[in-house]
């Protein structure tokens, strides 16, 4: 069966659906757990956007307290997950938008928004290769479970909350990441380093609100006048920024911790400019392990696997009031890293300024093996609507909701080839690739359930 001629013939509701999911602003407020919204107004009404259009549609559905919840289609004892998240970064500065963020935009064969990419394209993809498959009354003997997160982007406490009450499905997806399939996904390893410093001169220092994310604006305050040295490094730099009312600014250029070589990290930029005039330890601590090293290389902690590769740093929370420090660190490791030996070599760090790191959280290697008959019929399915035999499957350092399950990959969107814009500025999707996604997820399920 050609599913993605099906697909073709409801490419307009698929579109209106999308558009309308892109236009709710559902970046987290404040995590509020004995609230009605625990993650904000705008991150409910996505949830609850997908609930009605469901429930509408004739789908058995479950909401879990607004944490999460799931689209059940089918019946049977086991279950198939397809993993998706509503919830999105911040847009960042506004004005670098060609359009509004939340005012979905086609042109050039793209739909430009936050979240076009991740997830909320993709989400609307992975429900409607549910919704006509189930129109075609084609009826899987497991259910088929839609099930949607709510807190992805930051500490995944929705869909942690799921699973406490929740069966876990034998096999699953996630349509958040690249075609034609990751099987792989790194560690990711958050650290903050805390501590005060002594220094008068240094007032204020801010970057970031997200670890991962590369920060694309900084800004500090001094008790000394600098404006001149300022202006004059940013010129002969080719830098962006500005001294505003005593505010020392600097612009670089985001992008996800997973790739942090992609992105301008503004707290460098800043902290470099602040090294060769004041004496601040927690100036002089970023300077010494952390600026311009995506490898982790100053710290020690640098690890490569020849399947996974390098392992990448983005450090990407700064905060610096009366003179106390927070730095956070995103890493994303690949296979054999010793935790252990890295940790020593970041504590020591700290000590040698008078800070200490304290670990966050540490989710370990995820990695399903390519000649498991489950990746096998993904991969079968994306090449039937691609003819693409040749792209390798993959390994990443994003952290999708595969690895909630014991036996999940990351699948999709993004077909090879196309530029990562997931958490950047102009985010988008491609519309062929949204619709062909579709019909690879419609046939993927059929398969694992027929």
């Amino acid at each position: 069966m050609d599913f993605y001629k099906i697909v073709l013939e409801h490419k307009d509701e698929i579109l209106k659906r999308t558009k309308e999911l892109l236009q709710i602003p559902s970046v987290l407020d404040e995590y509020k757990p004995d609230t009605e919204t625990p993650f904000g107004v705008e991150i409910n009404n996505a949830l609850h956007y997908m609930l009605d259009m469901a429930h509408e549609d004739g789908f058995i559905t479950k909401n879990i307290e607004n944490y999460a919840a799931h689209i059940e289609y089918g019946v049977g004892k086991d279950i198939l997950g397809i993993l998706c998240h509503l919830d999105v970064v911040p847009t960042g500065d506004v004005s670098k938008w060609t359009n509004r963020p939340f005012d979905p935009t086609i042109r050039d064969g793209k739909i430009y928004a936050r979240g076009a990419s991740d997830d909320k394209g993709p989400t609307m993809a992975a429900y409607f290769a549910v919704k006509l498959l189930r129109d075609l009354d084609i009826v899987p003997n497991q259910r088929v479970r839609v099930i949607l997160g709510t807190d992805e982007e930051t500490a995944w406490r929705g869909i942690q909350k799921y699973f406490k009450t929740e069966e876990m499905p034998e096999l699953g997806f996630a349509p958040d990441a690249s075609f034609p399939l990751i099987y792989g996904e790194k560690g990711i390893f958050t650290f903050d380093v805390l501590g005060t410093v002594v220094d008068d001169k240094l007032l204020t220092f801010n970057a970031g609100d997200r670890y991962n994310v590369v920060p694309e604006y900084a800004e500090c305050t001094l008790s000394v006048d600098l404006a001149i040295d300022f202006k004059k490094y940013l010129e002969f730099n080719g830098l962006h920024g500005e001294v505003e009312k005593g505010v020392y600014k600097v612009y670089g250029k985001s992008a996800h911790a997973m790739q942090p070589n992609l992105g301008i990290n503004a707290a460098f930029i800043l902290a470099e400019f602040l090294n060769d005039h004041i004496e601040n330890g927690f100036v002089k601590f970023i300077c010494d392990y952390l600026t311009f090293d995506h490898l982790g290389e100053k710290l020690n902690i640098d690890h490569f696997d020849p399947e996974m590769k390098d392992l990448t740093m983005n450090p990407a929370v700064f905060s610096y009031v009366n003179n106390h420090v927070k730095i956070g660190v995103n890493c994303r490791y690949p296979k054999e890293w010793d935790y252990e030996s890295a940790m020593i070599n970041i504590q020591a760090a700290a000590k040698s300024f008078g800070l200490k790191a304290t670990v966050l959280d540490n989710m370990p290697v995820h990695y399903v093996e390519t000649t498991d008959p489950f990746v096998q019929t993904l991969h079968n399915a994306y090449i039937k609507y691609t003819g693409d035999t040749e792209s390798k499957l993959l390994t990443i350092g994003g952290g999708t909701y595969s690895r909630a399950l014991k036996k999940a990959v990351a699948f999709g969107p993004q077909m090879p080839g196309r530029k990562d814009v997931a958490h950047q500025v102009d985010e988008h999707l491609y519309i062929e690739d949204l619709l062909k996604a579709t019909a690879i997820y419609m046939e993927s399920i059929y398969q694992l359930t027929k």
